[in-house]
């Protein structure tokens, strides 16, 4: 089921599996997407790694990943452009940038409990029934469903991360400097270039991020640098030294001994 408005806005919903999977590997420009999976054992391989997904995992994706079938048994999907709505102009809505989309080095997984299944099933069934109705004001019920949809799943999603524990204040400063490590990683890759863009200090920027406990926002700028490469060298006719280049290197001498600490192998060697 799709709903078309103007200027080119669309949303999109459907149940996938291995017959009916179109919709996962095809993806347009600015678009986002939530999967939920409804049974075990669905596997997909996103960013030539191999994923499992289980009952009641949801994930989320951008036009950016690369998503290739593996196999699917039963999948609940939707899919919108940011012209139906878009997560980074209407972030104090639902607070999700940086957290479910633009800004994650690691693939969002939300798993849900039994209670959680409920709400999301809930919100779900409304966007499906909505799209059947084709009733007046149609694009406005969507939204203010879907809306709904992504602040469950992010309040769920801080919950499973333990990061709720964070106060308001530094969460906010950790996403924006996810969302602004997607948007210039390729030409920026010293924390004090970010820290400029946030109007704070290198050493403000570690103390926040010291209390989320997890990795250095000098070591998320190298990982984030570390998929694209990967991304590219395996989904692309790129060459290594192009790769390279892209991402910001001097040269392909540098880029490969950046490749090589951070994955163990030569980027020659990792495309083979």
């Amino acid at each position: 089921m799709k709903y078309t408005g103007e200027n080119n806005a669309y949303f999109e919903a459907g149940a996938l599996c291995n017959e009916h999977c179109e919709l996962i590997t095809s993806s347009q420009p600015s678009e986002l997407m939530l999967l939920w999976f409804q049974s075990d054992n669905n596997t997909l391989i996103i960013d030539d790694e191999p994923r499992t997904f289980n009952k009641n995992e949801v994930v989320c994706l951008t036009e950016f990943h690369q998503v290739e079938l593996g196999h699917l048994t039963d999948v609940k999907m939707i899919k919108w452009n940011k012209f139906f709505y878009c997560v980074i102009n209407h972030d104090s809505e639902v607070g999700c940038k940086g957290i479910l989309f633009y800004g994650a080095v690691e693939l969002p997984v939300i798993r849900l409990s039994e209670e959680d299944a409920k709400s999301i099933a809930l919100s779900w069934q409304l966007l499906e029934e909505e799209l059947s109705a084709e009733q007046s004001l149609q694009e406005e019920m969507l939204q203010m469903t879907l809306k709904r949809l992504l602040i469950l799943c992010t309040r769920i999603y801080k919950t499973q991360l333990d990061i709720a524990r964070v106060d308001a204040l530094s969460m906010d400063i950790i996403r924006e400097y996810y969302f602004l490590v997607e948007q210039h990683f390729k030409e920026k890759h010293s924390v004090a270039e970010y820290a400029d863009l946030l109007s704070k200090s290198p050493k403000t920027l570690s103390n926040v991020f010291k209390k989320l406990g997890t990795k250095s926002p000098q070591q998320f700028i190298k990982e984030r640098r570390m998929l694209e490469a990967r991304r590219l060298l395996a989904s692309t006719s790129m060459t290594v030294s192009e790769v390279g280049y892209s991402l910001g290197f001097s040269d392909v001498q540098s880029f490969s001994r950046f490749f090589k600490r951070e994955e163990g192998v030569s980027p020659n060697k990792f495309v083979v």
